[in-house]
């Protein structure tokens, strides 16, 4: 069975048949999907579908992308919302420096990023890290919350960086970007990669595996990524399914649920 731990649910693309789509997921081969909020907004429509859906599992957070307007009050909701039962880690969080350009703006979105690893510190929550072309000052301030814990969402950075993040027991995931023709780096930290460290996600309804790249993505594509993953490392795809699994559960905090 399949754990997807990323996917945007609430969004947009899914509205014309959302229902339909999460009820028929135990019946394609997946059994469990954490679904991570950008907002205030998105993190109670995360909370929503876990509550309906006893497969889905929520995360509330401030994406960078979605700081316009935001303030101490909207921190204070977040840490609210977490403490909402089938949520399961702060995020979606970190930094963007494609999309946030000014520097005013930038320094906002550390400051947030800061304060919602200091959330997920005192919560006792992993986080959801979002590092885009920010891939210094994301792990500046990872390393300045040393009993923070996480996973870099659809990993994009170097080697050297993943070997930093797994130093200090953060996990790594990856999405259908795995398998794109153009993929160079991602392979190659892969290969590297130790299993007991890797999750897989889609970040639905983007990053659609080869071949449906460019259309809409849902959790059943994982076994085209995790496909991709096993030829990769030289598994059968059934272990890679297992494994990924096994260590999203437990770092979801999912044993005894």
């Amino acid at each position: 069975m399949i754990f997807d731990t990323h996917a945007h649910y609430y969004d947009r693309a899914f509205d014309a048949d959302r229902d339909a789509l999460l009820s028929s997921l135990p019946g394609r081969g997946v059994d469990l999907v954490v679904c991570p909020g950008c907002d205030v907004e998105s993190s109670l429509a995360c909370i929503g579908l876990a509550e309906r859906y006893p497969w889905i599992y929520a995360a509330a957070g401030l994406h960078p992308e979605n700081l316009e307007g935001a303030g101490p009050a909207d921190l204070d909701r977040i840490a609210a919302l977490c403490a909402r039962p089938k949520i399961r880690a702060v995020g979606e969080i970190g930094l963007d420096y494609y999309w946030v350009k000014t520097p005013e703006e930038r320094a906002n979105s550390r400051n947030f990023f800061d304060a919602q690893l200091s959330l997920a510190e005192a919560l006792d929550l992993p986080a959801i890290v979002h590092d885009r072309d920010a891939h210094r000052d994301t792990l500046d301030i990872v390393r300045a919350h040393p009993g923070s814990r996480g996973v870099f969402h659809c990993y994009a950075g170097s080697l050297e960086d993943a070997k930093v993040l797994l130093d200090r027991g953060w996990m790594i995931s990856f999405t259908g970007n795995i398998t794109f023709h153009n993929a160079r780096r991602a392979p190659e930290i892969l290969r590297r990669l130790p299993l007991d460290r890797l999750m897989l996600e889609t970040d639905a309804p983007y990053m659609a595996p080869e071949p449906h790249r460019g259309k809409r993505c849902d959790s059943s594509m994982i076994a085209l990524t995790a496909a991709r993953v096993a030829e990769i490392k030289e598994l059968p795809v059934e272990a890679v399914l297992a494994a990924t699994r096994a260590n999203a559960i437990r770092f979801f905090g999912l044993e005894e649920t």
